[in-house]
């Protein structure tokens, strides 16, 4: 065979590895948009409520963007339940304010939490308080999984977090709104009533500890909906709720009243330029991106159809090689790119190093491209300091207070993917490509290491379409650019 006729049957195979992992990934997030089953919906819908997506569809502002956190969580891990995990979690516009919206779906379950649900609900939460964006709730919830307490309950990031996560917000100004759009039993009557101000429906939305069943069990008391804990009672006897609204409709025109006075909207603490569109259609990423076995593009390539003008001022470009440093822009946001480009080295690391410093001395924010096997090994001839040098690298990493983003683009392993702002070192936010791999190990099977098993476990905040990724990242920019800066403090550098 000759080498085009190779190079071709290489290429096919390429595209279709991509069409099937595309087509795996895209049937989880159509599941995910369409909640609990066609039954459910239209119970749902007969009693005059709208879907859990319309709401927020009616709550953003037109044309808003709309940047979900979570989508894929818990895809296959629950009998019954699509990804997501009984909820929605996304990033919106609301009188043009980033909001944080917080969304039950009783079409699943009765909008049920099982763990994974509260460690959705938990990073969404995480997020806001970063970027101090009030937080959205919309209430239905049927309480605890009670088989699942064990993953809902006792630790720090469970359910507990939820309510300790809202009050310590509240007293840092972040703003706590909820809406109350049906029963909501136990744990989920906690959440509006921990809240700043509470819209609830009339005849529809419901806030008690035990539900009338429950009551009954327990006292042999009969006692109907509304006297025990329903819209009117709230409003008028317990004052718990602030706003009782006649539907769904009326309870988010309220609440978008309630958003309008929130006071001074942030403002960004960044002169953005004006947007400028790559030189290089930023749609090629798509063949450029690593799947499979195939190995992906220089990652200068990938960075020329991300920034502005595919323009890129790389620092130390004939050191360090194995890492790639430079200044662009994405969507006129000014930023400084970190991306793996082989085994990290000594020079390599230091090289980071020094470049994260300077990010931080500028306010710069950081975008790291994640794709390297590992680090060097340390006794390899003339990688001798690969360990001190690495050091300095995740010091710099954990310690440079500016917004940094990780998009894990292709295959990292081992101590690189944190020296690449992992998930540990608290990015803003972590992306992946559909094809990307990331773990303690190059063995590690695809459905461990993958990009939708890292999702299910909400260990990424979004698998993201190679081609998206700019527009994403202008986004997460836009939120990230609205907090006040904050000085860098190092650790102890060892020279």
């Amino acid at each position: 065979m000759d080498t085009s006729q190779a190079h071709g049957d290489e290429d096919e195979q390429r595209r279709a590895t991509r069409a099937a992992l595309m087509a795996s990934l895209q049937t989880c997030k159509d599941q995910a948009c369409l909640g609990g089953s066609e039954k459910a919906r239209k119970l749902h819908k007969s009693r005059g409520q709208l879907l859990p997506r319309e709401r927020i569809q009616a709550l953003l502002d037109n044309g808003s963007p709309f940047l979900e956190i979570g989508q894929l969580t818990a895809a296959g891990l629950y009998d019954g339940v699509p990804p997501g995990a009984t909820m929605v979690t996304a990033a919106g516009l609301v009188g043009g304010r980033w909001c944080m919206l917080i969304v039950n779906d009783p079409t699943v379950k009765g909008g049920t939490m099982f763990g994974m649900t509260t460690k959705r609900h938990v990073r969404a939460q995480l997020f806001a308080w970063q970027h101090r964006l009030p937080c959205i709730t919309m209430v239905q919830s049927g309480g605890a999984f009670l088989p699942d307490l064990e993953n809902i309950f006792p630790d720090d990031g469970q359910g507990g977090s939820i309510m300790y996560n809202q009050v310590k917000m509240s007293s840092e100004g972040i703003v706590q709104i909820a809406l109350v759009f049906g029963p909501s039993t136990a744990g989920g009557s906690y959440v509006p009533a921990l809240c700043d101000e509470v819209v609830i429906v009339r005849n529809q939305g419901a806030m008690f500890l035990g539900s009338p069943q429950l009551v009954y069990a327990a006292t042999g008391e009969v006692i109907d909906v509304e006297p025990l804990g329903g819209a009117e009672m709230h409003c008028r006897i317990s004052g718990v709720t602030d706003h009782l609204a006649e539907d769904d409709a009326d309870a988010l025109a309220i609440t978008r009243r309630i958003v309008q006075h929130l006071g001074e909207p942030p403002r960004l603490r960044w002169t953005r330029a004006a947007a400028e569109p790559p030189r290089h259609e930023p749609g090629q990423l798509n063949g450029l991106a690593r799947c499979g076995a195939h190995a992906g593009a220089d990652c200068r390539e990938i960075i020329a159809r991300l920034v502005d003008g595919s323009r890129f001022q790389e620092f130390k470009q004939l050191h360090g090689g194995t890492l790639v440093c430079g200044f662009a822009r994405i969507e006129g946001f000014e930023v400084g790119v970190v991306a793996g480009n082989g085994e990290l080295t000594a020079q390599a690391a230091a090289k980071g190093a020094h470049f994260i410093e300077l990010c931080g001395q500028r306010d710069i924010a950081l975008v790291f491209l994640a794709d390297s096997p590992g680090f060097a090994a340390s006794d390899r001839a003339g990688q001798g300091g690969v360990g001190k040098h690495g050091a300095k690298l995740l010091n710099a990493v954990a310690n440079c207070d500016v917004p940094k983003l990780t998009v894990v683009t292709g295959h990292v392993h081992g101590a690189s993917y944190h020296a690449l702002c992992g998930r540990a070192f608290k990015p803003n936010a972590l992306l992946m490509w559909p094809g990307a791999r990331a773990s303690a190990s190059p063995d590690a099977p695809d459905h461990e290491a993958g990009a939708l098993n890292w999702a299910r476990q909400l260990w990424c905040d979004a698998v993201v379409e190679p081609g998206h990724t700019r527009e994403a990242l202008a986004q997460l920019l836009d939120i990230a650019g609205r907090v006040p800066a904050r000085p860098t403090a190092y650790g102890a550098f060892r020279m």
